[in-house]
């Protein structure tokens, strides 16, 4: 199966990255990250006025009219900015909820009985009035290892739903962009600092370090884009735990590229560490993909079938 982008599709990822680097460059990020949490409303219209989140509405309601592959794009995109805010639950609410798609209403929603962005949003989808799971139910602040992640823990309402695949398939996309973004920041890093009178990148264990980053971001890329096109809920879980994996595994080995520095608040590594490690909790993530696939190949085994290939 190729990959190969389309001149559309290279001119959407193109577009999407030229916004963010206007709008959320390094030095909005490290403000974002210094400061209180606050959802900047303005970059929100921003990205509805370019259509980032009406991307798959259809055109007669007033969407883009794209598919999965292209929102995997611009996800890809915000997560190697690591853009914050409730991004996929607004996406998704996109023709169901007013606003959501022209950016003008902020959309969260209750995952595993948290939830992200609850102070900012203005809808809280499968929990009722915002800051409740149901009636009389209190929402309460937890500490966030990501600085530009707040969370609430609500208590439970019911049974939990099934995951939504897109929603798993757009966290995958957000990781292998923050991958992406690790791999970028060690091989830059290993180019400029220099040790012994060259640069560290030099040294073979460095070398391998970077190597093994990129390796796990293709490996990541290749699946999340297979399950862009397939949508299969298997191969979704399959790129969800790659792309997981290459994000938070990256993000370590870009912490050992930059050795005592990576671990200083002023370097943006432990940023991008932080946010993969929320989204490995996020709906569809670790043991829920794992135990997905394990049925899949039972099912397969037990059909007489091929199972996974």
């Amino acid at each position: 199966m190729r990959f190969q982008l389309s001149e559309d599709q290279r001119a959407l990822r193109d577009g999407v990255r030229e916004v963010l680097a206007r709008r959320f460059g390094p030095r909005e990020l490290r403000a974002a990250a210094d400061g209180p949490p606050a959802l900047d409303r303005a970059l929100w219209r921003a990205l509805g006025d370019a259509g980032f989140f009406a991307l798959r509405l259809p055109e007669s309601e007033g969407g883009v009219g794209l598919g999965l592959p292209e929102a995997v794009l611009a996800f890809e995109e915000a997560g190697r900015v690591l853009l914050p805010g409730p991004l996929i639950a607004t996406h998704l609410a996109a023709g169901r909820v007013p606003g959501a798609a022209t950016g003008e209403t902020v959309v969260t929603a209750v995952d595993g009985g948290l939830v992200e962005w609850l102070e900012g949003a203005d809808v809280v989808l499968g929990g009722g009035e915002r800051g409740a799971a149901g009636p009389g139910a209190v929402a309460v602040a937890v500490r966030s290892v990501d600085p530009l992640t707040p969370l609430h823990r609500v208590p439970a309402g019911g049974p939990e739903a099934a995951p939504d695949p897109v929603a798993v398939l757009l966290t995958a996309a957000e990781q292998l962009g923050g991958a992406t973004r690790a791999c970028e920041l060690a091989v830059q890093h290993a180019r400029t600092r220099e040790q012994f009178g060259q640069p560290i990148g030099g040294f073979q264990a460095v070398k391998h370090l970077c190597a093994e980053l990129l390796v796990r971001v293709e490996v990541a890329r290749a699946a999340v884009y297979a399950a862009a096109v397939t949508a299969d809920p298997a191969d979704i879980a399959a790129a969800r735990l790659l792309a997981d994996e290459a994000a938070v595994r990256g993000a370590r080995d870009c912490l050992q590229v930059y050795g005592g520095m990576g671990f200083t608040w002023d370097v943006e590594v432990h940023l991008v560490l932080k946010r993969a490690w929320v989204r490995t909790r996020r709906t569809g993530g670790g043991t829920e993909s794992e135990e997905l696939l394990a049925r899949e190949l039972l099912s397969g085994i037990g059909s007489g079938g091929p199972g996974l290939r």
